[in-house]
């Protein structure tokens, strides 16, 4: 590397630029400073070097430390704070330091940001503009590098329509005016290399909207937050190192459609608290091993966690996201999610993330008109704002917006190791009517209601996801009619793994919250959902939707005293874990408690101790052993010949059989769904012989009333002994 001389000259003859730069940088209006500070080639008087201009608005004098042992001088240019000087024989790159000296007495030094080369390639910014780059947030952000041996922190952030982008943060006492990042070209990205910046750094966005407006805005792809309700952005750097490679290998090769999956939902604020610790959460390192016994013990093979994103109001459950690629700070940092998701995958337990990228929410330190326009949502508000839930949409036309959702998705897989996004609100996506009356939407392009630019989103982020993580699932939470949501692109389908069946979930809750003796009125709510069965790929919920906001926990909907609600409790698990489709239950269900369930506090785990409950738990505990270890429960889910009625139309007694069955193995199912007890009850089997009872939803160990069976040996016919509001699981002696 060259150095100057040491010599040390000043020139007034700026290039013609610099004057009108000066100008914008004191008025704060500057989007490219390094074009005024930092090293620039110059000659003064014949002679080449370098000019170095330095700028503090509050420093009286400032010295540029060299690698030399002189510090040389920068004359000051005038009042505001500039200050530059001529160095004889110098090149570019060089290295050097700046003392800032204030009237005080007070100095600051630091290594200049503007003698650095930009941070960001132009195939990054291409990739980004037309909405390609898949590892987005390995460019945008923050991330702690080192260039020309000096370490700090590359900031970059999107922000196309702000007159000038500053970082602010402990690193410049949060001041706006020191740390002015450049625009690079037309991509509309800001960035800043600031040496000596650090991880753990606190920082956020200094924005001058284009009416001269000044903005403080969180990074949007910030990879850590503080702790609500403060909201500034942190540096941080991972240091996990994964011991997960063997699920990972396994995962690949896993064909989940016929696989068995049984979700355990949890929201983790509440599944668990520390009272005597002034009601604390656990932190995601605590919940591990707790979490992954109980998850076990039960025979789940995955967990759904509710939203982690950094979200501000916590009675969102997490649904709305200020911090899109920071895992929530309540419970930790990033690299204690990454523990808990590594723990999990070490005991064989794989971890499903709610992905929210229908809409985000109003609070103005996050993306609300990022940079004084409506720049991640749309302007116009019959797009724009979500009526149901007073948040904003995604404008999924710009390029960026939807590059923004389509890293975040894959970030959480390939950065956390999630095993799958369950995606929030598709059918909020799909329509541009959704929840809007005539007038209050906007057609597409072809006059349809269908938003095309949401729809296109969905098949790019699903597609890129099946390329780049092989084994991880998309699933869908969509509640209309839409067509082929799990079908793949190429066949013009949405490419989801899986879709909830909220219509199967609302039939069937709808059904056994009915008195046992108007039932024989509604069987059609439980046999509707097989007319319709095969025409996706189904996960089967009982979610935490629906035991809030006056809908009741799951054992306060059944009927009839405490002990038929637990019976058409087990009753009700047991149709669904017997039925085709995948298995997803709550977090306390288990449970069965009376009170709904409330994000403040600690689910009810007094009440394991009550008797009833102790059976209920059993009950499931064998129940999820029977599901895995059965292959005809799962392994023909997506054929139509894995499942057939027996009987469906003993509406009278309210009696349903059926058969679950995969190659040469099956299961006869009967529910007897009212309290009276049936005995001599006949039913077609589809094999001669003996069979004998694979579980009793009534047996006295799960607190049933322990109502005799009998098998009979009949030529392709059974006679059972039906106990009262109970299940019975037959097979082949």
């Amino acid at each position: 590397m060259n150095r100057p001389s040491g010599e040390v000259q000043y020139s007034p003859l700026l290039p013609p630029a610099s004057a009108a730069d000066w100008q914008r940088l004191r008025t704060g209006d500057l989007s490219d400073p390094h074009r005024l500070l930092g090293a620039h080639p110059a000659a003064v008087g014949g002679r080449h070097g370098l000019v170095v201009r330095a700028y503090h608005p509050d420093a009286c004098g400032v010295q540029c430390l060299l690698e030399t042992s002189t510090p040389l001088t920068l004359p000051s240019l005038g009042e505001g704070g500039l200050f530059a000087a001529f160095l004889a024989n110098a090149a570019w790159p060089v290295r050097y330091r700046l003392r800032f000296h204030f009237p005080n007495g007070d100095t600051w030094e630091r290594d200049d940001p503007y003698r650095f080369a930009p941070t960001l390639g132009d195939l990054d910014l291409h990739l980004f503009n037309e909405g390609s780059h898949r590892r987005l947030w390995e460019k945008l952000g923050a991330h702690v590098v080192t260039i020309d041996r000096m370490t700090g922190v590359a900031f970059a952030v999107w922000a196309p329509n702000a007159q000038r982008v500053s970082v602010v943060g402990d690193f410049c006492r949060w001041d706006g005016r020191l740390c002015p990042m450049r625009l690079m070209g037309r991509s509309g990205v800001f960035e800043l290399f600031v040496p000596g910046a650090a991880a753990d750094s606190h920082y956020k966005f200094e924005l001058k909207t284009a009416e001269g407006q000044l903005r403080l805005k969180s990074d949007p792809f910030a990879s850590y937050m503080e702790l609500p309700p403060a909201t500034a952005s942190r540096v941080f750097v991972s240091s996990h190192q994964w011991k997960d490679d063997h699920w990972m290998q396994e995962r690949s090769r896993r064909d989940a459609l016929r696989s068995p999956l049984a979700i355990y939902e949890v929201h983790l604020g509440s599944w668990r608290r520390v009272p005597e610790e002034h009601n604390r959460w656990l932190t995601y390192r605590e919940l591990a091993p707790l979490l992954v016994d109980h998850v076990k013990s039960l025979h789940f093979t995955h967990v759904e966690l509710t939203p982690v994103a950094e979200h501000p109001f916590g009675g969102s459950w997490g649904y709305q996201v200020t911090g899109y690629y920071a895992p929530t700070a309540r419970y930790g940092n990033p690299d204690d999610l990454r523990f808990l998701v590594d723990y999990c995958h070490e005991n064989h337990v794989g971890v499903i993330l709610d992905w929210v990228p229908a809409h985000f929410p109003r609070d103005d330190f996050a993306l609300r008109r990022f940079d004084g326009t409506a720049l991640y949502e749309h302007e116009d508000p019959r797009q724009g704002e979500h009526p149901d839930w007073g948040t904003l949409i995604f404008n999924y036309s710009r390029h960026e917006v939807r590059n923004f959702l389509l890293a975040n998705a894959l970030y959480w897989l390939k950065e956390f190791h999630m095993d799958g996004l369950r995606v929030d609100a598709v059918a909020s996506m799909l329509y541009l009517d959704y929840s809007r009356r005539p007038g209050e939407w906007t057609p597409n392009a072809y006059g349809g209601k269908e938003n095309l630019e949401a729809i296109a989103l969905l098949r790019e982020v699903n597609d890129a996801v099946h390329e780049e993580c092989p084994g991880c699932l998309m699933i869908a939470e969509e509640s209309t009619g839409w067509s082929g949501v799990t079908r793949p692109t190429r066949e013009h389908g949405l490419g989801f793994d899986f879709k909830w069946n909220r219509g199967w979930m609302h039939d069937t809750l709808l059904y056994f919250s009915k008195d046992s003796v108007h039932r024989k009125y509604h069987q059609n709510d439980l046999t509707f959902a097989m007319l319709y069965e095969h025409s996706e790929h189904f996960i089967n919920p009982l979610s935490h939707d629906e035991v809030v906001h006056g809908k009741r926990s799951l054992l306060e909907k059944m009927p009839g005293d405490d002990w038929q609600r637990f019976a058409n409790l087990r009753c009700l698990l047991a149709y669904q874990y017997t039925r085709p489709g995948k298995k997803l239950l709550f977090m306390g269900t288990e449970l069965a408690p009376h009170g709904e369930w409330y994000y403040e506090v600690s689910l009810d785990w007094h009440l394991a101790d009550h008797s009833m409950r102790k059976g209920l738990s059993a009950f499931l505990q064998d129940m999820g052993r029977i599901y895995v270890e059965s292959p005809c429960l799962w392994q023909g889910d997506p054929d139509g010949e894995s499942f057939f009625w027996i009987d469906c139309e003993d509406w009278e007694q309210s009696i349903l059989s059926y058969v679950r069955q995969h190659a040469n193995s099956f299961y006869i199912v009967v529910l007897n769904l009212t309290p009276v007890p049936r005995d001599g009850y006949r039913i077609g089997a589809p094999r001669c012989g003996t069979y004998r009872v694979v579980m009793s939803t009534d047996d006295v160990r799960f607190g049933g009333s322990g109502y005799p069976t009998i098998d009979h040996r009949q030529p392709q016919s059974l006679v059972l002994r039906l106990p009262p509001l109970a299940a019975l699981i037959l097979a082949p002696a």
